[in-house]
């Protein structure tokens, strides 16, 4: 048990240690391996060195490997969404993958790595929005490269054949990036757990506290694997094999283009009064107001109180208020490209499965010296 324990502090600190990236990006699960909460960790009953539950994750593997018949197979490719019933009703298919997603804005002052360490669903692993993204950017959680994407997952031991459920701490907010994220890279075997984990604790289902060791050995091998890879290095076997989709992914030429050509109905999921120019941006150096010819439909407005995504009446709705066509294309964009998920997440459920999100988002275009803004006054 002592050479085990001290195999992970090891793994630990090495993955702690990887993290003075010269680039200034954020590091990714860098406050989940600290000492403290580590030690906690490992004196944890929950997370106990048991021998028998590792040879019972061992075997579980060995079984998944089969692909026995999955209950997801059922699921509707249409609907983004997973109800807390169903994914506890299934939470223990070998071919299910459940992610913890959770992000936060700078000035709500929350850690969802720690968070995570208080209370996560069973067997979720963590996925940081920030640390997988394209270091080679300024702009914050940029795509990654598809390389990179391909190095992370299969070091979170997902594979193609797995349904993947995601949520988040808030309800419904950052948790459809990570969906976005994987449409991308051609994963439709995604969902979105509906309501988060607030509306899961509110049924009354069961959380689990402090990190497994499993959740530690494959955070520390996603971790070090994104490195790899904007390092030049090489990476473990990827078994996670991604098919790149353009049409899911703007950049600033492109809705520089969109301007003047209208090809797409520009929806930005910001606040009315950030829209509008009325309130200065939260991050500094960036501009107020809008892409000309764009408009507004907040992402609160695809959610009821519940932070759960609304019926397809109600969404429908929505958008019609404010004169989008669903029988024309959309293109989705927000502060940071985390939010125009969730307007990407509403279109889906209403049958537009080729929406795409413009990654950079306000944060590029405000900032930009030569891109045209539009203000309310």
């Amino acid at each position: 048990m002592a050479s085990t324990l001290l195999s992970k502090s090891l793994l630990v600190n090495r993955f702690a240690h990887s993290f003075s990236a010269p680039s200034g990006k954020p590091q990714i699960f860098a406050s989940f391996f600290n000492k403290k909460l580590f030690h906690s960790q490992v004196n944890s009953a929950s997370v106990a060195h048991n021998p028998t539950r590792q040879l019972c994750s061992f075997m579980a593997s060995s079984v998944a490997g089969a692909r026995a018949q999955f209950s997801t197979k059922s699921l509707s490719m249409d609907d983004p969404v997973v109800s807390p019933d169903w994914l506890h009703s299934n939470l223990k298919q070998p071919d299910l993958k459940v992610l913890d997603a959770s992000w936060y804005m700078p000035d709500e002052q929350r850690n969802p790595i720690q968070e995570y360490q208080v209370a996560h669903i069973p067997g979720a692993l963590f996925f940081d929005i920030d640390g997988v993204s394209d270091r080679t950017s300024k702009l914050p959680h940029m795509l990654p490269s598809e390389e990179a994407f391909a190095a992370v997952v299969s070091a979170l031991g997902i594979q193609n054949e797995d349904g993947v459920v995601v949520y988040d701490g808030k309800g419904l907010f950052s948790a459809a990036r990570v969906w976005w994220m994987f449409r991308v890279f051609g994963h439709d075997r995604i969902w979105v757990l509906d309501g988060g984990l607030p509306k899961w604790r509110t049924l009354g289902y069961d959380v689990e506290s402090s990190a497994s060791g499993d959740a530690i050995l494959k955070a520390t091998a996603a971790s070090e694997a994104i490195e790899r890879i904007y390092q030049g290095q090489a990476v473990g076997p990827i078994t996670f094999q991604t098919k790149f989709q353009p049409h899911l992914v703007w950049d600033i030429e492109k809705v520089q283009e969109n301007i003047t050509g209208r090809t797409h109905q520009h929806v930005d999921a910001r606040s009315k009064a950030r829209f509008d120019g009325a309130v200065p941006e939260p991050r500094k150096g960036i501009r107020s107001g809008h892409v000309p010819g764009s408009k507004c439909i907040p992402f609160a407005q695809m959610l009821d109180s519940s932070q759960s995504l609304l019926p397809a009446d109600q969404l429908k709705k929505r958008f019609e208020q404010e004169g989008i066509s669903l029988e024309n294309p959309v293109v989705t964009s927000c502060g940071t490209g985390v939010t125009a998920c969730i307007l990407a997440l509403g279109l889906h459920r209403l049958g537009k499965h080729d929406v795409p999100v413009y990654d950079g988002s306000w944060t590029e275009w405000g900032a930009h010296p030569d891109t045209p803004v539009d203000t309310a006054s």
